[in-house]
């Protein structure tokens, strides 16, 4: 089988090489290549020749980040957050990879503050911890939530509705990407930074709304 490349690549499209010999589980949703394949199982053949594929895939480098596993795993209850700090003046509610983002900044902001900040693994998005963010809340200044998706109708927003449905005013600055298309960058801290979500970037924000 040749190796599809530049000298193929007039008349052969990189979505018709045969990329399920080692890269994809055809088992699993949609895919690059899918109508390819599937004229190939209902009518047995292609319009075109199919290639094979020769290329090479970059993986981030370093260590990443996580919690040893446990010897004896449990279960965890549905909607039970998890306060990894107790705090009382700031709460900073946070989703997945957010929340070594939010155990960061919660000693920056007693730092510098003086404030006693709390530190919530959500860990659901839905159902929510409603019974701890109410009782956090009512004894908060501020209320920060951080998620590594669309603000926009997301885990901020299902905060902002739970306090909302109880009578809770404690203002609420929530965290996560725009509701628009979001490019690439060289690196996740660079795309960060660019749209408000760099460590220093937060620790300002948070400053600034509590006046």
């Amino acid at each position: 089988m040749p190796i599809w490349g530049r000298e193929l690549s007039e008349d052969t499209l990189p979505q018709e090489a045969r990329l399920e010999d080692h890269a994809v589980d055809f088992d699993k949703g949609c895919y690059v290549g899918q109508e390819t394949v599937s004229r190939l199982k209902s009518v047995g053949r292609v319009n075109k020749r199919l290639h094979g594929f020769l290329g090479s895939l970059e993986l981030p480098s370093g260590r990443p980040a996580g919690q040893p596993i446990k010897a004896q795993p449990a279960l965890l209850p549905l909607g039970r957050a998890e306060v990894l700090r107790p705090g009382v003046d700031i709460q900073l509610w946070a989703l997945g990879p957010m929340v070594a983002e939010a155990r960061a900044l919660a000693d920056q902001l007693t730092a510098e503050t003086g404030l006693s900040v709390g530190v919530v693994n959500a860990r659901f998005a839905k159902p929510l911890d409603e019974t701890l963010l109410v009782a956090q809340a009512k004894a908060a200044r501020l209320v920060v939530t951080f998620e590594d998706g669309a603000v926009t109708g997301g885990f901020g927003t299902g905060a902002l509705e739970v306090l909302a449905e109880h009578g809770v005013r404690t203002p609420v600055l929530r965290f996560g990407w725009p509701d628009r298309f979001v490019g690439h960058a060289t690196d996740v801290k660079t795309l960060r930074a660019a749209h408000g979500l760099a460590p220093a970037q937060m620790l300002a924000a948070i400053k600034a709304k509590l006046g």
